[in-house]
Parts: C-alpha cells; structure tokens; sequence
C-alpha cells in the first residue's frame, strides 16, 4: 500500500495551518495545544520538541504512547470522509486532530471538543 505524501510532511510544517484556524475564529493557541494534548498524550514540552524536531506525521502519532481512548467519539466528516470509518490508523489519527481544530474554529466549547 502506498504511504500517504501527508505521513512524511512534518507536523510542524502543518501545525501553524492549525493554529492560524482557531485564532482566526478568536480561538487560542493555548487551546489548540490543549486538543492536541488531550488526543495524544504528550506533555507541552513533548510536544514542543516534536514541533522542534519537525517530526513527520506518521512518527508524531506512532510515538504518541497515550493516544486517547475518547478519540473513537469523534464522529462526523472531514474531508469528505466519516473519520469513524477510515481504517487506515495514522491517517484516522491525522483525521481525529483535524476533526477537533473545525470544531474549536466552529466554536464548539472545549468539554464538547474534549469529549468530557
């Protein structure tokens, strides 16, 4: 199966597309870096060093030892696609993240977002 071109793009590279979504809606980096905590575990220094490093996608969520057992709540349409049914691993995690950012620009309150 062929990797898809958005696993070696680094995740820093996409990472400011995130946060210049939810700042353009009065949204916060602050919580944007909280959505991304929650869906994998990492601490904000962890995070930061992946930011650093310009891990690809596909390392970020493989070394993401706490993927959050409340991701498979996120239902919906990303892309055209249901991320509830997208069976490839890494691009239903790539999907989830995704997900989280339209809602927090939509305005979705965090416990919402957070699935709380």
């Amino acid at each position: 199966m062929a990797r898809h071109k958005i696993y070696t793009m680094s995740f820093a590279s996409v990472y400011p597309h995130y946060i210049n979504k939810a700042e353009k809606k009065g949204r916060t980096k602050a919580e944007v870096d909280e959505i991304i905590r929650w869906l994998t575990g990492y601490s904000q220094e962890e995070l930061e060093e992946h930011l650093e490093k310009k891990t690809d996608f596909e390392t970020f969520f493989a070394e993401a030892s706490q993927l959050n057992p409340s991701r498979t709540l996120i239902k919906g349409v990303i892309c055209g696609v249901r991320v509830e049914d997208i069976e490839e691993p890494t691009m239903q995690e790539i999907r989830y993240l995704d997900k989280m950012i339209d809602e927090l620009a939509k305005g979705k309150a965090m416990e919402k977002i957070l699935r709380k």
